[in-house]
């Protein structure tokens, strides 16, 4: 007789990893949001030097990185959460937050995990399209708030369209949103933003809503995606506690914390990556709508291109696979006939176009 597992392990969907990876290093890897530049070399100093001491636990307070960021963000360490990569917290906010019974809200397409809560826990989703922009209909995902609603998700920029929403209109949603439900604003590629301002814009928002969480991550802009490195930025205490006591304790490890506080020492660093990647980006937007195609208006290290209804995306992506180009599909992120394309160094985005033009 075969093993019997939950219900739960038949409700939750697999998140849709990138293919390729066996394919050698000639590749050009746009598939995963991740940084093309890797961290500065004082980083890896600072993860060589705590090498040495892998044979005890890290610190179970991880206060160096909590104080770290509270001193960039101007929030108590006992505000802040950190996770092993952000969707840690967001999975931990789930089980949290989440049961049967209980309500979800949040836009779609959006963030591939977001499914994983309801599923997990039993609660109910409710999934609010997009509007014709592939922006959040943030009027429409307030209509759905009722007195079950416990967790809404805001990717802002969103994950995979591109697209971002003003802070004034989150403001004015969040006035919309009962004090008993907790919103995250899952900020993952707010530093790529050219709308959104600054990193600390939203942070003001914190101020006045308690119940708001800032989501956000060191694997995009800071470099970090093996490492895993998350954390929220938190309206008050509880939020930090609650997501604490259902995850193992020892969540981030030594490495991960080391080389997180060393890349808050370079934000002169950062930035001229982020300049960067904010050029190449508007070259490839451009590049791209050359070729006749629709794409958003991208505030991330990415762009969203929709194909023409004619096009078979499949064959489209198995073609760029072919000739070194790793791309998301739409359909594995919830809207059929588009690609995800990550933001690369300039010759790997060429290297796309030109596979794109002589495949369409």
């Amino acid at each position: 007789m075969p093993i019997e597992f939950a219900e739960r392990i038949r409700r939750i969907p697999v998140y849709p990893t990138a293919s390729g990876y066996d394919l050698g290093a000639d590749i050009a890897m746009l598939a995963s949001n991740e940084s093309p530049f890797g961290p500065v070399p004082e980083v890896f100093d600072a993860v060589q030097r705590v090498l040495s001491g892998v044979n005890r636990y890290p610190d179970p307070t991880y206060s160096a990185l909590r104080e770290a960021l509270s001193d960039r963000y101007g929030i108590p360490p006992a505000r802040i959460a950190l996770g092993n990569g952000s969707c840690d917290i967001l999975l931990a906010a789930g089980e949290a937050l989440l049961e049967p019974g209980a309500e979800i809200v949040y836009a779609w397409p959006a963030f591939s995990e977001y499914p994983h809560l309801a599923a997990a826990s039993g609660a109910r989703a409710i999934e609010v399209p997009l509007d014709a922009d592939d922006r959040h209909d943030l009027d429409a995902m307030a209509e759905e708030l009722t007195v079950a609603t416990r967790l809404v998700l805001v990717c802002n920029p969103n994950n995979p369209t591109s697209t971002s929403i003003g802070l004034d209109r989150v403001a004015a949603f969040l006035e919309r949103v009962p004090s008993h439900v907790c919103v995250v604003l899952d900020e993952a590629y707010c530093e790529f933003s050219l709308s959104l301002g600054d990193p600390y814009a939203s942070v003001e928002l914190l101020r006045s809503w308690p119940n708001l969480v800032l989501l956000r991550t060191f694997s995009k802009v800071y470099g970090l995606a093996a490492l895993r490195v998350g954390y929220a930025l938190c309206g008050e205490n509880s939020f930090r506690a609650a997501v604490d006591v259902v995850r193992q304790p020892f969540h981030l490890n030594i490495a991960a914390q080391a080389a997180a506080v060393e890349a808050l020492r370079h934000q002169d660093a950062v930035e001229r990556r982020v300049t960067e990647t904010l050029a190449a980006r508007l070259t490839l937007e451009q590049d791209v709508r050359d070729l006749g195609l629709w794409v958003a208006e991208s505030d991330g290290n990415f762009i969203w291109v929709r194909l023409p209804e004619d096009a078979d995306e499949a064959s489209i992506v198995k073609g760029l696979g072919e000739r070194g180009v790793l791309v998301r599909s739409g359909t594995s992120l919830g809207r059929e006939g588009a690609l995800r394309v990550t933001v690369g160094r300039p010759r790997e985005n060429s290297r796309f176009v030109a596979a794109l033009n002589e495949l369409m």
